[in-house]
């Protein structure tokens, strides 16, 4: 497919006539690949970031093109090497290895980006909703407070087992049950009334357990609140709640691109999918724990498909910035560049970012 820019072929024949054209204005071979929103599935017109941005430089430069799609990046960047293409376009990652490669190099970058984490989304059963309350911290905190009620138990009634036989009586088990019960109704604030001391020593016991009660009951709830919440909020399907999470998890990524090597850093297990699209599906049957892939393309998947029950991990494992590639020593690395960059400061890759991101 060839795109021709805005100015007719009639002209341009003409003024090629009249002025040699440069090395690099003959129809140029230019090589695409990536998922949306960066390239679009073929069909007319031809949209994306990658591409639009593209042709609008290629129109300020006044240079033919011709597309011709590629599997992936990696194909893509070895098309260029070989000398079939003259132009690599897409979500191409600059990496240090791909600096570090001799027959290529890369223009200035024209988008700023992320590596992201798709991960599962769920509602968690009836026993996960559960489980807090018969968690460490739920456990310690009622065992706390009956030892507490135990102890004040057995203070009041050997301070009134011998003047307040009729609300403590002598028996043991049975003076200590109830002062284990005016313990607890002190402690709730509820004062039922039925037990209390009558000796000296019994109500400054009461009255310190009072003043106690309101500290302990504070805490008791705080600590309670606070590790039910921590609980809770851990209650996904995915086990991946941060970076560290990776290790030893396997992960969907699409082959070709940079994404494996994100997932070899990070300890997982990379299963490569050929598409975006076949890595989606891997989670979707349970397959891999997560996708690991662009942020970009992953949040406009989920944009386009808000049923989905994924979402996007609350953290990013890496910055991504996106170039065209072209072969070493290319006479178009700085007509590009200088163009890019007025795009750049003008607004209009922005404008072309915003509009197919939102």
């Amino acid at each position: 497919m060839i795109r021709v820019p805005r100015i007719s072929l009639l002209l341009a024949g003409l003024f090629s006539v009249a002025v040699p054209s440069p090395a690099w204005a003959e129809v140029l071979r230019v090589g695409v690949s990536g998922a949306p929103p960066f390239v679009m599935p073929k069909g007319e017109p031809i949209q994306g970031i990658s591409i639009q941005i593209w042709e609008e430089v290629a129109d300020r430069l006044n240079q033919p093109y011709e597309l011709i799609f590629q599997p992936n990046t990696e194909a893509n960047l070895s098309a260029l090497e070989k000398g079939d293409l003259d132009l690599a376009v897409g979500p191409i990652s600059i990496t240090p290895d791909r600096l570090a490669n001799p027959r290529i190099d890369f223009t200035q970058p024209y988008f700023h980006g992320r590596e992201g984490l798709m991960i599962p989304v769920k509602p968690p059963g009836l026993w996960a909703r559960f489980r807090p309350f018969f968690g460490w911290a739920a456990l310690s905190s009622l065992g706390g407070l009956m030892i507490l009620l135990f102890l004040v138990g057995n203070l009041i009634w050997l301070a009134e087992r011998r003047r307040n036989t009729e609300h403590f009586p002598r028996q043991y088990l049975h003076g200590v049950g109830n002062g284990m019960w005016f313990a607890l109704v002190t402690l709730t604030t509820v004062g039922y009334g039925d037990r209390s001391p009558t000796t000296r020593t019994g109500r400054t016991i009461a009255g310190i357990w009072m003043l106690m009660s309101l500290l302990a009951l504070s805490s008791i709830t705080a600590g309670l609140a606070s590790a039910f919440t921590v609980s809770l909020s851990r209650l996904e399907p995915s086990a991946i709640q941060d970076r560290s999470d990776l290790r030893g998890k396997t992960v969907s990524v699409v082959a070709g691109t940079t994404s494996g090597t994100w997932a070899k850093i990070y300890g997982a297990k990379a299963r490569e999918s050929v598409s975006l699209e076949k890595a989606i599906e891997l989670l979707s049957q349970g397959e891999v724990a997560a996708v690991l892939f662009d942020e970009a393309p992953l949040r406009y998947y989920l944009q386009q498909k808000p049923e989905a029950p994924f979402k996007m991990a609350p953290f990013a494992l890496a910055n991504q910035t996106y170039g065209f590639v072209i072969p070493m020593n290319s006479a178009l690395r700085t007509p590009i560049d200088v163009e890019l960059l007025q795009m750049q400061r003008s607004g209009d890759v922005k404008s072309i970012t915003d509009r197919l991101l939102q």
